[in-house]
């Protein structure tokens, strides 16, 4: 990686939620470093003024069952970026606010959501949370620690809002103009607030989540750095590390309708624009990327979109998130990292974060997987630490319940992978032979 002139780097401390999704109680992640962290996993940030440094984790891997809950995390968290990147612009005075509340209970279903982050921000730690229905936003609020102790930017109770001691006049100027269903730091960056408007980009250039729903859209953003002269050779060499047989790029220039699919698609990615429903991105066919591959007699063959492997195309849509993450020291979430990718290219994926070297900037990476073979047996080759191990479990009554591995009290020189198989944190599937085994007999019965 190039070196990057000296900033203050900003980071994700710790995200909090209640009935979102299949969280119906309150659910608290941290990537603060614990007294069981591993040194070299463990990134210094300055969080105030003449304070020192606290230790923040650059990767969080999230392991459980199918239907655990363990894509919900992430997507709560992409749910809160939403919220505070389209709220003010995308509805009116009598708009419903789109949320998902924990549906299996119906208690639950007509009470409020909650959304909570902890980050430090070039330096400055923040705390900003809303409580949502609905209807409106319930309350609102956002701190911040430039001397060590929480100083309060805004507190908002419905429509009426206190200001803080700094930019008083801005935030009652915005006060002005919110709506009941729109947050108030959402309405604050259209109104160019000083005090917010960092807090408003944060979200903005970070939580860009890797789904399959997604993949269009990133790869749309690995197109788009094919084409710009600082990003191509990093583009290509990741391209070529991967062990595909990839040696190089073309990229078509696509017809204007095809060209302005693709920069609403890179738009939609970095949140300034929402996704539609009706439009699912632009195919990979469509992006006019060909692959340069080596035929047998080492001589470059171009590949049709339609001939690449499932594989190619998943790793082709991570590039551009990743080396974005990396190059902004932003938070990047990935969803079934394992997915499709070999489990040593997924390795090496997490190394890059894990790695100060190639992580400079210290970007995080949070991700889920069924892998177990991530989370490793042998201390000296670890990949992840015993505090960057979270586990996903489903309760008798649907609700997901998330807690990490430090509350297990693991050992040392604990052979992780092999206990996790072997049930001993919980969070795998219980399921019984007997079970599948009946249950064909009896659809084998049905056929007569």
């Amino acid at each position: 990686m190039d070196e990057f002139p000296t900033f203050k780097p900003s980071a994700l401390v710790a995200f909090k939620a209640e009935n979102v999704r299949s969280f119906r109680d309150r659910v608290e992640f941290s990537l603060m470093a614990t007294g069981l962290a591993e040194e070299r996993f463990v990134r210094p940030v300055e969080w105030r003024e003449g304070g020192s440094p606290i230790g923040v984790l650059a990767v969080a891997g999230v392991f459980g069952a199918n239907g655990s809950g363990k894509s919900n995390l992430l997507k709560v968290m992409d749910d809160m970026r939403s919220h505070v990147l389209h709220s003010f612009r995308q509805g009116d005075l009598e708009g419903r606010i789109p949320r998902r509340p924990f549906v299996l209970d119906q208690e639950a279903r007509n009470r409020p959501s909650r959304f909570e982050i902890d980050l430090i921000l070039e330096g400055v730690r923040h705390e900003y949370g809303f409580v949502i229905d609905d209807e409106q936003v319930v309350e609102e609020w956002a701190y911040h620690y430039p001397k060590g102790r929480a100083a309060l930017i805004f507190r908002r109770i419905g429509d009426e809002v206190e200001a803080g001691s700094i930019e008083r006049q801005k935030t009652r100027a915005v006060q002005e103009l919110i709506r009941s269903n729109a947050l108030f730091l959402s309405t604050a960056a259209s109104a160019k607030h000083g005090a917010l408007l960092p807090l408003y980009q944060w979200f903005s250039r970070n939580l860009i989540l890797a789904e399959a729903d997604s993949r269009p859209w990133r790869q749309a953003l690995t197109t788009q750095m094919l084409s710009e002269d600082h990003h191509r050779n990093r583009v290509l060499a990741l391209l070529q590390a991967a062990d595909l047989g990839v040696t190089s790029a073309q990229k078509r220039e696509p017809d204007p309708i095809i060209q302005e699919r693709f920069r609403r698609a890179v738009r939609i990615l970095q949140g300034i624009e929402e996704e539609p429903e009706s439009d699912e991105g632009p195919t990979y066919e469509e992006l006019g990327v060909e692959l340069v591959h080596r035929g047998t007699g080492g001589e470059e063959v171009l590949l049709q979109a339609e001939d690449e492997s499932l594989g190619t195309r998943v790793w082709f849509g991570l590039i551009g998130p990743v080396v974005q993450a990396l190059e902004s020291g932003s938070v990047f979430l990935a969803d079934e990292l394992d997915a499709s990718l070999h489990p040593a290219l997924v390795t090496e994926l997490v190394r890059l974060f894990q790695d100060s070297e190639t992580n400079p900037r210290r970007a995080q990476l949070v991700f889920n997987s069924h892998d177990p073979t991530l989370l490793g047996d042998s201390v000296g080759v670890r990949l992840l630490g015993r505090d960057q191990i979270w586990f996903t479990e489903k309760s008798n009554d649907g609700s997901t319940r998330l807690y990490p591995l430090v509350d297990l009290d693991p050992r040392k020189q604990e052979a992780i992978g092999k206990r996790y198989l072997d049930g001993r944190y919980g969070a795998t599937p219980i399921l019984s032979h007997q079970e599948f085994a009946a249950a064909v007999a009896s659809e084998a019965v049905g056929v007569h």
